[in-house]
Parts: C-alpha cells; sequence; structure tokens
C-alpha cells in the first residue's frame, strides 16, 4: 500500500483539457461483444471453478517511481465514456487491467497503446493501463478513482481524495496471511451528466467475484454509490472483510507525543463511526497503537459503519496543501439483512502520512467455505457530513489523552487521564444540578477518578474527565456515555488507554 496514495493524487491533480466530440473514435478500440450484469455473474462463477493463476505484472514498471509515473499523462483527446481518464503503470500499479466501454449493452475493449499517453521529454513511456478516473465537470479534477489491487476512491463533497474503499478484505490482521484479490477487468458504462456504473471481475487465490458500482457525483454535496458484489468462495476464508475502507492516522489531539512534524494533526479519518442494528451510536476514536490492534464490535443486521473525519478546523492541521480538514468521510449501510457478525477495526504503528495503517470491515459470524455463493449489497457515501451526528442527541467532538491526577499536582503513577468533549442541542439548559452522570465501564482496568461538567462558555458542551488504571494485561478498554435519570443523552465511546 505505500506509494498508493502519493501517486493517486498525483495523477488526480494532472490538468484537463475539454473532451473533444469525437475522441471515442480516435481511441484504439479493440472487439465489441454483448455485455450484461448477469453475464459477469456467470463468468465469475466459471472463474472460480478453474485453478487459481496469479495476474502477471510488467517488471519494467518497477524503474517507473512517484515522479516518473507523474510526468505519463493520458491525453486529453482521447477521453472515453464523457470523462473517463485511463492511468499508466508504475511502481506501485505494476499489473496491467482490462477496460471496456459499455453503450446500449454492447462492450467495446480498448486497447493499450502508448499513444493513448504523453510523457515529458526525457521520461519514460507508458507500458499499460493500471486504472482509471472520472473527472469532474470543468475538468480541473477527478472525481472517482480506481487503481491497485481492488481499491477505488473519490474526492468526496470537497474535491480532496482521503481514505480508500476496496472490493474486499480476506484475512485482514492475521500475521502475513492477508491477501489482495485483484479487480483484472473493468465494464465502464456512463449512466449521467456525472454518473457511471463500473462493472468489475475480481479474481483471487481464495475467491473470484463479480461487482457492480453504481456511482454518482454531486458538486458540493459528494458521492453515492450502491454496490452489489456476488462473491464465490475459491477455498475457505478465515476472516472475510465486506465493505472495507483503508484509511490514515499518524497523530491528532489524543496522542501528542507522536507529533514530531510540525502540523498539530494528521490523520485522513479521526474515528470508526457505528449504528448498530438495535438503534446504539458508537464512537471509536482512531490512534496509532503501539502495536497491531484489532477491536470486533458484534452485532445483527448492522445499520451503518464508517471510518469519519469529524475534525474540519483547518486551524487543527494547519496543512494548505494535503487539506486534512477536507478529507471524505466513508459511510457503509448495508442493504438488506446481513445477519450476525462484527464490524472489525484493525490498526498498526505508523511514523509516516503516506501508509495507511487502518482498516474496517463487516466480518460475517458464519465463515466463508470453499463453493459457497455470498452476496452482500451495500451503499457508500463519500460526504463532508457525519450520518451519525444527530443534533439531539450529543456526539463526541474531541477525545484528549494525558497524565492522570490533579493539574499542577504530582501524576498519579500507572494511570492515564481521559477526557471526552460531547456536543448535542439534547444537553441544552442542563448544569451541574441536573443530574447529569458519565456511564463509565472498563476492561482490564479499573476507574480512579471520573467527573462530568458543561464546559464554561461553550453551548451544548459538557466534558467527561476520568482517570484510568489499565492492568497488567492492558490496554485498558473504556466505554462510557453521559446519562441522566436512567436515560443515555450521547453516543457511546469506546476507547483503549495503553
Amino acid at each position: 500500500m505505500i506509494g498508493r496514495r502519493e501517486v493517486m493524487t498525483a495523477l488526480g491533480l494532472l490538468g484537463f483539457a475539454p473532451q473533444a466530440a469525437a475522441a471515442m473514435a480516435r481511441t484504439a478500440t479493440g472487439k465489441t461483444e454483448p455485455f450484461s450484469w448477469e453475464a459477469l455473474q456467470a463468468r465469475a462463477a466459471t472463474l472460480a471453478t478453474k485453478p487459481y493463476q496469479a495476474p502477471a505484472k510488467v517488471a519494467a514498471a518497477a524503474a517507473i517511481d512517484y515522479d516518473k509515473v507523474g510526468s505519463i499523462r493520458f491525453r486529453a483527446d482521447k477521453t472515453l465514456a464523457g470523462g473517463i481518464r485511463l492511468f499508466p503503470l508504475g511502481r506501485y500499479a505494476p499489473m496491467p487491467v482490462a477496460i471496456n466501454v459499455v453503450e446500449g449493452g454492447q462492450a467495446q475493449r480498448i486497447e493499450f497503446s502508448r499513444a493513448l499517453f504523453e510523457a515529458e521529454e526525457g521520461h519514460a513511456a507508458a507500458l499499460g493501463i493500471a486504472g482509471f478516473r472520472a473527472m469532474a465537470p470543468g475538468g480541473t479534477s477527478d472525481w472517482m478513482a480506481f487503481q491497485g489491487a481492488s481499491y477505488f476512491r473519490t474526492a468526496g463533497a470537497q474535491d480532496q481524495y482521503g481514505l480508500s474503499a476496496r472490493g474486499l478484505a480476506i484475512n485482514t490482521g492475521l500475521p502475513g496471511r492477508e491477501e489482495f484479490p485483484d479487480f483484472t477487468e473493468f465494464w465502464i458504462e456512463r449512466t449521467g451528466a456525472d454518473a457511471y456504473t463500473i462493472y468489475a471481475l475480481m479474481d483471487g487465490a481464495s475467491v473470484t467475484g463479480a461487482y457492480r458500482i453504481q456511482s454518482r457525483h454531486v458538486a458540493g454535496a459528494g458521492v453515492e454509490q450502491q454496490v452489489s458484489s456476488v462473491l464465490n468462495v475459491r477455498r475457505d476464508i478465515e476472516r472475510l472483510g465486506i465493505a472495507p475502507a483503508t484509511s490514515m492516522f499518524w497523530y491528532g489531539e489524543g496522542n501528542r507525543a507522536a507529533a514530531v512534524d510540525w502540523r498539530p494533526e494528521i490523520h485522513d479519518s479521526d474515528g470508526l463511526a457505528l449504528l448498530t442494528g438495535a438503534g446504539e451510536r458508537i464512537w471509536r476514536p482512531l490512534n496509532n497503537p503501539p502495536h497491531d490492534t484489532l477491536d470486533s464490535f458484534a452485532d445483527q443486521a448492522p445499520k451503518g459503519f464508517g471510518l469519519i473525519q469529524r475534525d474540519r478546523n483547518f486551524d487543527h492541521y494547519q496543512d494548505d496543501g494535503a487539506f486534512y480538514d477536507r478529507r471524505p468521510n466513508l459511510w457503509v449501510q448495508p442493504q438488506g439483512d446481513w445477519g450476525k457478525g462484527a464490524v472489525m477495526l484493525y490498526a498498526f504503528p505508523t511514523n509516516s502520512e503516506t501508509v495507511d495503517n487502518v482498516v474496517s470491515f463487516w466480518t460475517p459470524a458464519s465463515p466463508a467455505k470453499a463453493g459457497q455463493r455470498l452476496q452482500f449489497d451495500y451503499s457508500l457515501s463519500w460526504k463532508s457530513t457525519d450520518p451519525t451526528a444527530v443534533a439531539s442527541a450529543a456526539h463526541v467532538v474531541d477525545c484528549w489523552q494525558g497524565v492522570a491526577g490533579r493539574p499542577g499536582a504530582e501524576p498519579v503513577k500507572g494511570a492515564r487521564k481521559l477526557v471526552v468533549d460531547f456536543v448535542g442541542t439534547g444537553l441544552a439548559g442542563l448544569d451541574r444540578q441536573s443530574g447529569v452522570t458519565a456511564k463509565i465501564d472498563v476492561v482490564r482496568g479499573k476507574v480512579l477518578a471520573n467527573a462530568a461538567y458543561p464546559v464554561v462558555g461553550q453551548k451544548n458542551r459538557w466534558r467527561v474527565t476520568a482517570d484510568v488504571a489499565p492492568d497488567a494485561q492492558g490496554p485498558a478498554d473504556v466505554r462510557l456515555f453521559l446519562t441522566r435519570g436512567g436515560r443515555a443523552l450521547s453516543e457511546t465511546v469506546l476507547t483503549p488507554i495503553f
């Protein structure tokens, strides 16, 4: 995954000239044949009955590094399907993919030719097609991109790439056993002025799949995608990850000791949000752990989950190049009953903003067995608004950790202070005499002291402080929310204390 985010960002910033009406006619095309969603599913099912053959990579692509791949541009007059541009092969995307354009039930193959690309003088020529992107109206940027394994992402509502989705996660978090199946062929159908349906064939050692991703971009509002995935299991899979999202969290207000860079915070997402089948809203702040961690949130028929960037204050990042305050959220909403399972959150340590170190996904309770056909439908919303931050119920806006004890006094040894701020109109008019308390439970540790109170001078904002001592088994897992008279006033916060 290293380097993927830089390459895609660089390519996404390339200029775009207006498309010529006859661009398709000037692009090298191959054979035309009938295409349908049903036919793609049948093809994936047939592929699963055959031995897996890893796709060939172009060895020479290893020499095309970050700077060199940025010097290879898809020609403006070759633009496909009203706004599709192709990515060239490079060090971080060395596997060629097949591209087809669908119109009227007919698919036409786009044959690779170096004439599709132009390179700066003295730089390498294109070696093949690695993926594609969809240009935004006006051609100054792109709003959707597919490149590398089964990764794809969009620029959300503020024209800024951040986290990525992928078609499937296999054995994520199992040391040395993670698999990355590939989208090996795409069919692109334009369905509107700023809309495409992307069909993709997945192939991997453990699974084949057919994907239909109906994508619509609304300027200023974000991107909506409806995903249908039909999977054919080749061999038993220990941990199957549905609707995975991959993000980066280096440091934020909660782990300032990691802030070796001058910028105050660096992260694509700052929390995992969940809306459970029972209607509970949960917030798990992200962190940069000292070692690999895997959290599991058991549920049945989940209503939604996703990696969210709640903090959108530019002053908290001070980055006028990467614009972390503009990074999109990615909210997954299952379609139909997904049954029993768990939302999982895997994270590993990082000391760089170029490495995605956070993955979230849904794992069904029933294991995936060889010969099974599985189908999962869901929507993906790439926006700047948080679907779980309901105004009437308080939600987390800040989460800090520091030394335990009273300010100015000797720190409490073996303990850490957790501070969580909530905001919500349901807190209006409440004060220290209103009976508001914090309900706190801790696994692998104990609470030494805690308090809940309104923040002076701030509207509808309450603060919870808790000194927590992890036990020898650590880290301590803290669960807390605001309550009054036996009724929850806020979402539930789940966070580790190391």
